[in-house]
């Protein structure tokens, strides 16, 4: 194998993308960057010569056929909805496929076949999923060597920015990945298990259900429950612990302001919007609110009440201007993603913030004992973002390895066998990535 396509060149490519070249180079590797925007994609590949870029269309799949054809190794960068018809085609094509995204009910169904192939189809392979899995795997694998017993697990991951940036910016944050994906987020209902309680958040409540996490070095942050966290207790071997909780992080007060939106539904991308040039973002969240005299700003005050931080955010952002919108139609959620856009986008030199925070409680000698792991990781800037490493370093990390034939897994695969996360983690910790750990009790 010495050929590997990337497809997609966006914003967690660059990392991805800068360590295959240097990898490329010393093992006489070829690697090829696709990418919608040729601009985009010959940005990161740098006119470098073990690297080329060109452009691609998902649409064109005599074109996409091909180019998987004549590669040994796939890495989909594209959004998650958009693997399946790529895995299909490295199945018929029998080519590796590397994701960073949630393995989807569809993917796994492959699992025989790729096996079957002698294939390996990498998922969750980025920050979360990825580095969450096989840090959390790490400290299991230890505590069970030690013949300890794991009751409780909780594990939140956050996207921030760091605290020298933009420090007016009252939700602390900014688009550090995918835009639409953030607008999405929490739409669907959150599964997890709790003092051996199962429980279901809806994403109507979901941003009102948050639990404070102290991260050190950080201090306290907001933690909001994330997607199923129940499919991992037996994927981890979990079974028998009481509480199973992962979650998504993010600074004091952005829960409250985005509580606001979902409650009024503006986060919605099932219908478009026509004229919207005649709406302004006042009139646009007039149309969510109760009709009669007031301004939408006045109107959602008396509606959350409690909600006086979060209205003051959604100000903030640009929610009650009066200037028309530049756009003649689009679904609420890209509305919404194109208000947040103008305080959101990061500038040249801002720098973004990754926090992961694991707790394990076991029993030890029928002692219970309680583990706190913290990992943290500040970007450099725009381009060098936190969130650019995170995502692409596993990921391209783990197709070193296969290209070197030291990843002998096949199949529909994650990262928790300690023959694949074990050498990754060690190549992530000479790059700065490791996550501190501190016994609690």
């Amino acid at each position: 194998m010495n050929k590997i396509l990337v497809l997609g060149a966006g914003r967690s490519a660059t990392s991805l993308i800068d360590y295959l070249i240097q990898h490329a180079e010393l093992n006489h590797w070829q690697l090829t960057v696709a990418d919608a925007d040729l601009a985009l994609a010959n940005a990161k590949t740098k006119n470098n010569p073990v690297a080329k870029a060109i452009r691609f269309s998902l649409e064109d799949t005599i074109h996409l056929i091909s180019l998987i054809k004549n590669h040994d190794v796939v890495v989909s960068l594209m959004p998650a909805q958009l693997h399946q018809p790529i895995a299909e085609i490295c199945l018929s094509e029998r080519k590796h496929l590397f994701t960073a995204s949630y393995v989807s009910p569809a993917m796994q169904q492959l699992h025989e076949k790729v096996k079957q192939a002698d294939l390996l189809f990498m998922n969750e392979c980025g920050l979360d999923p990825g580095i969450d899995h096989m840090t959390a795997m790490e400290l299991m694998d230890d505590i069970k060597s030690e013949g300890g017993k794991i009751i409780s697990f909780e594990s939140f991951t956050g996207g921030l920015i760091a605290p020298e940036t933009d420090p007016d910016n009252p939700w602390r944050y900014k688009f550090t990945w995918n835009p639409r994906n953030v607008v999405m987020a929490g739409l669907g209902t959150a599964k997890f298990l709790e003092d051996n309680q199962l429980k279901y958040v809806p994403h109507q409540q979901l941003f009102t259900h948050t639990t404070k996490v102290k991260v050190e070095g950080i201090g306290l942050l907001d933690g909001y429950p994330n997607r199923d966290s129940l499919q991992y207790k037996s994927i981890y071997g979990l079974d028998d612990v009481s509480t199973m909780i992962r979650g998504t992080l993010r600074f004091e007060g952005y829960c409250q302001a985005w509580n606001v939106l979902v409650q009024l539904g503006v986060c919605d991308e099932s219908f478009e919007i026509e004229n919207l040039n005649m709406l302004s973002p006042e009139t646009f969240m007039q149309a969510y609110l109760p009709a009669g005299e007031g301004s939408a700003q006045e109107k959602i005050t008396k509606l959350f009440p409690k909600q006086s931080e979060g209205v003051r955010l959604l100000e903030w952002s640009g929610f009650f201007k009066t200037q028309k919108f530049k756009m003649e139609k689009a679904t609420p959620a890209k509305v919404v993603e194109w208000i947040l856009q103008d305080k959101w986008q990061l500038q040249p030199n801002d720098k973004d913030l990754i926090v992961m925070w694991h707790r394990f409680k076991y029993k030890l000698n029928n002692t219970e004992k309680v583990i706190e792991a913290s990992l943290v990781v500040k970007g450099e800037n725009a381009e060098k973002t936190a969130m650019a490493d995170t995502v692409g370093l596993p990921l391209a990390i783990a197709v070193s390895l296969l290209m070197q034939n030291k990843i002998k897994a096949r199949g529909v695969v994650i990262p928790i066998d300690k023959s694949i996360y074990q050498p990754i983690l060690h190549e992530l910790k000479s790059l700065g990535i490791e996550m501190k750990t501190k016994t609690i009790a």
